[in-house]
C-alpha cells in the first residue's frame, strides 16, 4: 500500500490521526484491505503528508489496541487475522447516512436541485 493513498486534511476539523484511523477502518470493511496486507510505515505516511510522526504512530497504535492492527517483527503493521470480514454492502451504505443527511440538508438550505447534486456527486467519485 502506497503512503499517498490516504487523503489526509490537515485544515479538516476532525484531527488526522483519527482521519488515518477512520480511513484504515473503511478500508477494511470495504474489503480493500485484507488480513496480513502491510500498511505503509509510519515515517513514510508522516513524510508523504508532511504530519508529526507521532500522529500516525497514535493512529496506528489506536487501531492495534482495537485489533484492526497487528505488529510483524521485520514487516511493520499489518491488518490483524482477527480483523472484521469486509462488511456487506447495506452495512457499509448506512456508514454514509450521517454525511448524506448532511448534504441533503445542506443542498436544501442553498436550494440547490437534487439532480444537480447528484450529477456532482458522481463527477467527484469518478474521479
Amino acid at each position: 500500500m502506497d503512503a499517498t493513498l490516504f487523503r489526509i486534511q490537515p485544515s479538516a476539523a476532525e484531527p488526522i490521526y483519527r482521519q488515518i484511523a477512520d480511513q484504515v477502518r473503511r478500508m477494511v470493511a470495504g474489503g480493500q484491505l485484507q488480513a496480513g496486507d502491510a500498511l505503509p510505515s509510519v515515517r513514510d505516511i508522516a513524510a508523504a503528508h508532511a504530519v508529526n510522526p507521532m500522529t500516525v504512530s497514535k493512529a496506528y497504535s489506536q487501531l492495534e489496541a482495537e485489533g484492526v492492527l497487528e505488529r510483524l517483527r521485520g514487516k511493520g503493521m499489518v491488518i490483524a487475522a482477527s480483523a472484521r470480514r469486509p462488511q456487506s454492502l447495506p452495512d457499509r451504505m448506512a456508514q454514509l447516512d450521517p454525511l448524506l443527511r448532511e448534504l441533503s440538508q445542506r443542498a436544501q438550505e442553498l436550494e440547490l436541485p437534487g439532480d444537480k447534486v447528484l450529477s456532482r456527486l458522481r463527477q467527484l467519485m469518478e474521479k
